[in-house]
């Protein structure tokens, strides 16, 4: 027996209640049959979650059981809400409420506001950037777009998790959560914000839920008014609640039990806006005597696919981990998925487009198939690709690659640049194409470092790092390059890629293509700092991003892709390796990668830092001695084998948070003492001793010792002259020795 995965345009209302129980498995049926007390549906993904809960529902409907003006289905998005609207139509099952949770509190909020509160309920912000501008403004903080963007999702999530202004910085240390600036500063805009709200009696999008749950609170009769109104609840999605969700759901209900939730917590991907899956994880806990079925039977996707989803959700650690589903393929078998290391990035979007092209020969449907990537700014590559090989494609969830402000405001400076020539100051020094680049867009927000976690600053970065690493590509295939023939590349490359959209490819980060589904999925960019990003630092964030990883996987109904590459860019150095998440699952890997058994989570060293390597009584003696196994990349986690990245605890291709300033003065340092001591530059430092000290920046001898390449003899010779240079002295140029032994 089997779910259908299309219905027809115009399905048959179903003549009977027990019609409308027709096609559902045992376990699908055994859902629409549990209509009284708790009941909560562990639905893995593609096994039909949504049509058991709608048949639910219409179950209950057309036998009597439920009256529809008392059910409410709450689910995420509008687009959710309105399938699920259709179906309940289709079934027979009108009148029932199904809405999103912000959407069924607003209309509630609406009602009730004159008998609660009195007169018109406040104006509502739809869009809130504009107050938070103005908020920050009268902090005396000023906030470039991205910033403002990015500090407006944080009040949203500082709202969502019932965090006030002044606990805002105790929460983000709690919660570990990488702010987009300093948190004190954040809280202050945050409070100013809502002091301008009230000023001008107005609310956000937000306060609809905070509102409803303070009069609900506050007001028992209108609670009970909202009660007897609504008897039974089913909640989509269940593990993507947030806080303040809850809260309200608590208050429909009261001290009744007839609820149904619907989730997977293996899906939980959206954590940083407030979403936990805890209250699915202790719905049992909560609800002692609730029914509780197991959705397992895959109707999505070919055991193939299937058996790389387990793998890897087998591996997870965690409390979500605990509570994983064991998909089981009800369909026919299908291909194996394929895994593809490629020599650089443009060989991999280059290959997945001539793979995809092969497969619209072969009949599937460009509409059918999609590119699912970590990051944004992955998407140019891809969309280059697909247009040279002449196949369509559709961005969904993210603007053309070119379209995005931070890239239309580069390609201005750039060509006011190339304009200037010789003539700009700001080229000065820039003695390549690259150089040139770099300069310009630091005018931009690019900058050598990355900016810490996510957002729209690192969305921001990401794309002007995009075109960095076009211009140094750009310089190798055509060497004497100048920034007007980068232009006339950017110019063309823009063009083409400007058509209408059409039906075609799409081309989707992993969290925007959650809740769909292709023919054929091409999951790519899979080496480690992309998945899992590199900024996701506890193992609780690497987790996530395993869940996520098993979000594009699933996505794939018969043909599913994994590529990553070896090297950023066309004659690399070829140090990446592909990601943990698939170790002991694509051939030829091993099931205990170097990762595994290092950590609770999802197992990672994250390396030792500046301070690392001490000796028992803090000194460092000896530090190097007494450190036993492999050297692991302190960044990505792998195993490090050459002796240059050993020097640096990374990987060559790892983000490197190396202080450039400080890395110039100890070579042009280097190179005095060299010249002192009548010795090559190396004999001092190698400039991978030099890069691994600016990136550690040691306060003193027990931090210097254990950088490799240091030791006792070098930082007796060399080391107070160091740790003067990394503390911003300036050295008295006579204080060589003149000693020749090193």
């Amino acid at each position: 027996m089997t779910a259908a995965t299309h219905s027809t345009l115009f399905p048959r209302v179903p003549d009977s209640a027990d019609a409308v129980l027709d096609g559902l498995d045992p376990e699908q049926r055994e859902v629409a049959l549990a209509l009284s007390g708790p009941v909560c549906v562990l639905a893995g993904a593609g096994t039909g979650k949504t049509r058991a809960i709608t048949h639910r529902i219409a179950y209950g409907v057309r036998a009597g059981i439920l009256q529809p003006t008392t059910v409410l289905a709450v689910t995420f998005t509008n687009r959710a809400a309105g399938e699920m609207r259709g179906r309940l139509r289709q079934l027979g099952a009108t009148g029932v409420q199904a809405r999103t949770f912000h959407s069924a509190a607003l209309r509630q909020l609406q009602y009730f506001w004159p008998k609660a509160v009195g007169g018109e309920l406040p104006r509502l912000v739809e869009r809130k950037v504009q107050l938070v501008s103005e908020a920050a403004a009268r902090c005396g903080i000023r906030l470039d777009r991205n910033e403002l963007r990015d500090t407006t999702s944080e009040i949203e999530w500082a709202k969502v998790t019932q965090t006030v202004p002044a606990d805002y910085p105790a929460a983000v240390a709690k919660t570990q959560r990488d702010a987009p600036r300093d948190p004190a500063e954040l809280s202050q805009i945050y409070a100013m914000y809502e002091q301008l709200k009230r000023d001008r009696s107005v609310i956000d999008f937000e306060d609809v839920l905070l509102l409803t749950v303070g009069i609900l609170q506050d007001r028992h009769d209108i609670a009970e008014h909202v009660r007897r109104q609504y008897q039974h609840f089913v909640v989509d999605e269940y593990q993507d609640v947030s806080p303040l969700q809850q809260r309200l759901l608590d208050l429909w209900l009261g001290d009744r039990d007839d609820l149904c939730v619907v989730g997977d917590a293996g899906q939980t991907i959206y954590s940083f806006t407030g979403a936990t899956p805890d209250h699915l994880l202790n719905f049992r806990a909560r609800h002692p005597n609730a029914t509780v079925v197991k959705l397992v039977r895959d109707y999505r996707s070919t055991p193939q696919v299937v058996q790389l989803a387990n793998g890897l959700l087998s591996q997870a650690r965690g409390k979500a981990a605990e509570h994983r589903l064991e998909l089981v393929s009800q369909r026919d078998k299908g291909p194996e998925p394929v895994y593809t290391e490629y020599t650089d990035e443009p060989a991999e979007a280059e290959g997945t487009a001539r793979r995809i092209r092969d497969l619209i020969a072969a009949g599937v449907p460009a509409g059918e198939i999609a590119v699912l990537y970590r990051v944004n700014s992955q998407s140019e590559v891809y969309e280059q690709a697909l247009a040279d090989a002449g196949v369509p494609y559709q961005l969904r969830g993210a603007e053309r690659f070119f379209d995005r402000p931070e890239v239309r405001e580069a390609g201005v400076a750039l060509r006011g640049a190339a304009r200037a020539g010789g003539n700009d100051s700001l080229l000065d020094g820039a003695d390549d194409l690259p150089s040139e680049v770099r300069a310009v867009l630091s005018t931009k927000g690019w900058t050598s470092k990355p900016p810490a976690g996510s957002g729209a600053v690192r969305d921001r970065w990401e794309s002007l790092a995009a075109l960095v690493r076009l211009a140094e590509d750009f310089e190798q295939a055509r060497p004497g390059a100048t920034l007007s023939d980068l232009v006339a590349e950017l110019d063309e490359r823009a063009a083409a890629q400007h058509a209408p959209t059409v039906q075609g490819v799409t081309l989707a980060s992993l969290h925007s293509a959650k809740g769909l589904e292709w023919d054929a999925a091409f999951v790519v960019g899979l080496a480690e700092g992309m998945m899992p990003i590199a900024y996701a630092k506890t193992d609780e964030q690497v987790e996530e991003e395993r869940r996520l990883l098993y979000v594009g996987v699933t996505r794939a109904r018969f043909h599913l892709s994994l590529s990553w590459a070896v090297s950023r860019s066309p004659g690399g150095r070829a140090g990446r390796r592909p990601t943990r998440f698939l170790n002991g699952l694509r051939p030829g890997s091993s099931a205990a990668g170097p990762w595994a058994g290092t950590g609770g989570g999802g197992g990672i060293d994250r390396g030792t830092g500046t301070g690392a390597g001490r000796s028992a009584d803090g000194s460092g003696r000896d530090a190097r001695a007494r450190r036993r196994g492999p050297v692991r990349c302190r960044v990505c986690g792998r195993t490090l084998t050459e002796a240059g990245e050993m020097k640096l605890m990374r990987c060559e291709d790892c983000p490197s948070d190396m202080d450039e300033a400080l890395f110039g003065r100890l070579r042009a340092w280097r190179a005095e003492r060299a010249k002192e001591i009548s010795q090559p530059a190396f004999c001092v430092f190698t400039d991978k001793t030099l890069m691994a000290i600016a990136e550690a920046v040691p306060a003193d001898e027990t931090e210097l010792v254990v950088i490799p390449g240091v030791g006792n003899r070098k930082l007796a010779r060399f080391g107070a002259d160091v740790l003067a240079i990394c503390a911003g002295q300036t050295l008295d140029p006579t204080s060589g020795d003149g000693d020749g032994d090193v």
